[in-house]
């Protein structure tokens, strides 16, 4: 077991940048080099989609479809849009219409990005009626209204709906359309705004691309905007001709290596981590979702987003760094002020929770409360107090999400091969994490919630002594409820081999593997084996 934690570890140190950072690898993705690809062909870098299109034929499945990552099953979405870039047949444009509109519902984050590539492309025929109108107009609208007018899209996807919803308007204006002709200048005025230093929005290959498409299609393909998303395009590109879906995790997977590597940590490393964590918390409000300064995003390039989940992680990764308390209570208050009514903590935007990645989700929740807790010994009382009124809206909320068989879902992680692509694995694992970290007697409702819980976990481990299907699931599962850790070890060849799962699911649901995963989780694990076994000795 101890050279199996060593082996693991130095492999993960070995990974560790001069920055003072960890990059990791998201895996290629085939839907954002579909995307790159066309709206790159449109703007005429014919030599670059090529190579993307390249990439696509040698990695299509065995049933002519994609996934999308290289070791997704193939889905209808990945796989229509690669059929458009690569100008092959695709259905009937009804078919096509219908199939995803139904399968997205009234979310039209991803589903009209997808109908309007499908049109550039020639797929959809002639008939721009068949893509639902986005009302770009209502961005030209102060951001505190956008709660109460029920905006079609997410929060972070105000960029797609100026560009798309611009692009539809111009192709097929509506009858009484006047007041979108007057704000289309201010609308792209918006956009550049908006837009990132690197061109990137949200630093990811599918929005920028589709951003970039719809403004060409729209006649705008010589705009400061649509040139900075191409560039963007052009920077980001792999050298296999492949896109990933987002520039990198860099501060997620940093600040999760920390809490597994702090005791193995130089101070010279200490330093270098320490100094670029909080050289990346926002120091300003966020361009697009207002979001207040204070917290972290999941990068340290100019297009993520400060949210709950990287904001606790660096919270926690720098308490272990020796951070001074003022700047973490910035990043205290922030997750604070960001918890909703119903107790739960969203991912980017308070009150937004009609559609994903907008509402409470547990794992996030459960983040915070670690954040809370391991700040506990270091802020003043006052703060303390409004931290623990926090903590017990959140373990009501929890109390209210865990299931009929004691589990939690997550939102941003999923199983590929569950019929509901849920991961209770991953939700479960992260809320136990959180209440082991309670006093039962200060929090009594925390102990009816890790009995059923913790009862599940143990349920459901295979024959084998594994969890799920995936290293990453084991290690966690492993981590927490004590077990399995021999199979983990045959899993890793005794820490020295991490193949990385596509468990990871992205805006709209876009499944990624992340190499540095199974390396951190596993290093989690051994390491809290390992400090329960010394303290029972």
């Amino acid at each position: 077991m101890k050279d199996a934690l060593k082996n693991a570890r130095d492999k993960l140190l070995g990974e560790l940048s001069p920055e003072g950072r960890w990059e990791g690898e998201l895996s290629s993705s085939a839907l954002a080099t579909a995307v790159a690809s066309f709206a790159l062909k449109l703007a005429g870098k014919t030599e670059l989609a090529a190579s993307g299109l390249k990439w696509l034929k040698a990695h299509r499945n065995a049933d002519g479809g994609w996934g999308d990552s290289p070791e997704s099953p193939s889905n209808f979405t990945t796989t229509l849009l690669c059929r458009c870039v690569l100008d092959e047949p695709v259905g009937s444009p009804d078919e096509v219409a219908t199939s995803i509109l139904e399968h997205y519902g009234t979310d039209r984050t991803f589903s009209v990005p997808i109908l309007t590539m499908c049109m550039l492309s020639g797929k959809l025929g002639r008939d721009w009626t068949v893509i639902p109108q986005l009302p770009f107009e209502l961005a030209v609208l102060p951001h505190r209204f956008y709660k109460f007018i029920r905006l079609p899209v997410v929060s972070y996807a105000l960029p797609a709906l100026i560009a798309i919803g611009l692009v539809r308007h111009v192709h097929k204006p509506a009858r009484g359309s006047y007041l979108r002709h007057l704000v289309v200048s201010r609308s792209l005025n918006i956009l550049l705004k908006i837009q990132p230093e690197s061109g990137g929005y949200l630093e990811a290959a599918p929005l920028t691309g589709f951003v970039g498409m719809s403004l060409a299609g729209a006649g705008f393909g010589d705009h400061p905007v649509a040139q900075a998303c191409f560039r963007f395009l052009e920077n980001t590109v792999r050298v296999d001709g492949s896109w990933s879906i987002d520039t990198n995790l860099s501060t997620w997977v940093t600040s999760l290596a920390v809490q597994v590597l702090a005791g193995n940590l130089s101070n010279e490393q200490k330093n270098r981590l320490r100094s670029h964590l909080l050289q990346i918390q926002w120091k300003v409000e966020h361009p697009f979702t207002h979001a207040a300064s204070g917290g972290w995003g999941w990068t340290y390039t100019p297009g993520g987003v400060p949210d709950a989940d990287d904001t606790a992680a660096a919270l926690i990764a720098l308490r272990l760094l020796g951070c001074d308390t003022g700047v973490a209570e910035k990043g205290i208050q922030w997750l604070l002020d960001l918890q909703n009514r119903d107790g739960g903590m969203p991912t980017f935007c308070k009150g937004w929770g009609r559609l994903p990645f907008d509402r409470s989700c547990p794992d996030l929740t459960a983040h915070a409360i670690r954040a809370f807790v391991v700040w506990r010994p270091a802020v003043h009382s006052g703060l303390w107090n409004k931290m623990k009124r926090a903590i017990r809206r959140n373990l009501r909320y929890l109390e209210m999400q865990q299931r009929a068989d004691g589990t939690w879902l997550p939102l941003w992680f999923g199983s590929q091969a569950d019929p509901n692509h849920e991961n209770p694995i991953y939700g479960t694992v992260r809320v136990l994490e959180a209440l082991q970290e309670l006093d039962e007697a200060e929090f009594p409702i925390i102990r009816r919630m890790k009995q059923r819980g913790s009862q599940w976990l143990e349920n459901t481990q295979k024959p084998d002594g594994s969890w799920g299907d995936s290293i990453e699931e084991t290690a966690l599962a492993a981590g927490v409820s004590g077990k399995g850790f021999d199979t983990l070890l045959k899993m890793t060849e005794s820490g020295t081999v991490f193949p990385a799962s596509p468990i990871g699911l992205y805006f709209a649901r876009l499944w990624y593997s992340e190499k540095l995963y199974p390396l951190l989780f596993t290093i989690g694990a051994l390491q809290r084996h390992t400090t329960n076994s010394q303290k029972i000795m």
